[in-house]
């Protein structure tokens, strides 16, 4: 039998031989940690905390403000030191509370629950809701929501994402081989919630030691297997990984519980045993450091709320990084400068140099038809380009530009080095931005 995949794609360089060997070291914070009210899709979180308050590590500080919504909760003990916008990683200023630690890692308490297997479907959503769980795999979809389909009966797959297919990024590898008891317990977890579901485990062919080590592990598991993907970029995407594993196929209209599946990523699922099984909310989480520019390319277990600076200097640096991104190199965030906190959803800092930066003159198109090709969702990306520089938004959704998924295969692939992704991306939120107006005024 071959190997899953999906219609599309592309073959970027790995780079996942800096980092992939590096155990999961953790690094302490200091000083100062800043803490976003917004690392979730939804309603940012409202402060419960005040300045001068003295907080515990796993103390929580702002409280989610709707279903939509998750709570925030302090990685260190120290005092609040002030509350305003700070900027992030993807260059937003976001209202923040700022915790000066003392560097003492007081922790407030956290009740582990003996038998898991006694808790009812809404004390384990619950517990994932009040321990601020999130897609820690880059999107932040509260977790609680996600979990709490209008029919549960009709979830048949839980897809734990293990594709990891972002060049360089290796932090998910790691925690499979070194954290598989909590994965696969985590998916039993969530196994409890689904009764008719089974549970797949989505590994690229690139990581065939996790593939043989969870396979060993989930042997007598009757509800769980490993589903062996293609290595190809985008792999991990929501869409292609239900189509690989599934067979089905959805839009952007669609929710994965649409076509009887949910889909986690590794680092989530993780989280969703701690939060469950030892009460412990997210305050932690493992992120690749990476990239030719850094001396010791690392995977670190760090406090949610340190600064990118901290980690990249708990790392080295071997030369002047000419472009630092937080994520991966294909859909990450460009950033200027190392003073952003790192939030739940921060997989990656990767540091390259400028030998490993390209600077190519962007010329017209050639119509050579490389982007169709590569296109996941079967578009035609020239196409969309060009109604988004003249600002045809209506042709732009009748030739369904908003089923982009924004993974840049287009802009990769295309020998003009133009900015084909960007643009589309921008134009998605114009039309996105009038849609939300019209229903507004209505």
């Amino acid at each position: 039998m071959g190997l899953k995949t999906f219609s599309g794609g592309v073959h970027p360089y790995e780079g996942k031989e800096l980092a992939k060997d590096s155990v999961i070291t953790e690094v302490l914070p200091k000083g100062v940690l800043v803490f976003p009210l917004s690392q979730h899709i939804g309603a940012p979180a409202t402060p419960i905390v005040a300045v001068g308050d003295t907080v515990l590590k796993g103390q929580k500080i702002a409280e989610a403000s709707g279903f939509v919504s998750s709570p925030i909760y302090s990685s260190v003990s120290g005092t609040v030191q002030k509350i305003e916008k700070h900027r992030v990683a993807t260059g937003d200023m976001v209202e923040s509370i700022f915790i000066e630690s003392d560097d003492q890692f007081i922790e407030a308490g956290f009740t582990e629950t003996e038998d898991v297997t006694k808790l009812s479907k809404d004390e384990i959503i619950n517990k994932i809701k009040e321990a601020g769980v999130v897609g820690m795999g880059g999107a932040g979809f509260p977790t609680h929501v996600k979990l709490s389909p209008k029919e549960p009966d009709k979830i048949e797959y839980i897809i734990a994402n293990c594709a990891e297919c972002e060049p360089y990024l290796t932090a998910d590898y790691r925690r499979m081989l070194e954290n598989t008891d909590e994965l696969v317990e985590g998916m039993k977890i969530i196994l409890q919630l689904f009764p008719n579901a089974k549970g797949v485990f989505g590994v690229e062919n690139n990581k065939m030691d996790c593939v043989s080590k969870l396979q060993e592990r989930i042997a007598n598991e009757s509800r769980m297997e490993v589903c062996t993907l293609m290595t190809k970029y985008p792999q991990g995407g929501e869409r292609q990984l239900i189509y690989a594993v599934t067979g089905r196929a959805i839009n952007s209209k669609m929710l994965p519980a649409d076509a009887g599946c949910i889909v986690d990523n590794v680092e989530t699922i993780i989280a969703i045993y701690q939060a469950v099984k030892n009460g412990i909310p997210v305050m932690k989480r493992v992120s690749t450091v990476t990239g030719d520019a850094i001396e010791k390319p690392s995977n670190f277990l760090y406090s949610i709320g340190t600064p990118y600076q901290q980690l990249v200097d708990a790392a080295g640096l071997k030369t002047t990084p000419k472009k630092m991104i937080s994520g991966g190199p294909m859909m990450g965030f460009s950033m200027f400068s190392l003073d952003i906190p790192t939030t739940k959803t921060s997989s990656s800092i990767l540091c390259l140099s400028e030998d490993a930066v390209s600077e190519n003159e962007t010329i017209a198109c050639i119509n050579c038809g490389r982007c169709v090709e590569a296109c996941p969702e079967k578009l035609i990306p020239s196409r969309l380009m060009k109604f988004s520089e003249r600002n045809l938004l209506e042709d732009f959704e009748k030739w369904n530009g908003l089923e982009c998924i924004e993974c840049g295969s287009c802009s990769f692939v295309c020998p003009s080095k133009r900015q084909v992704a960007q643009s589309i991306k921008t134009t998605k939120k114009i039309v996105l931005a009038e849609k939300r107006k019209k229903a507004a005024n209505k």
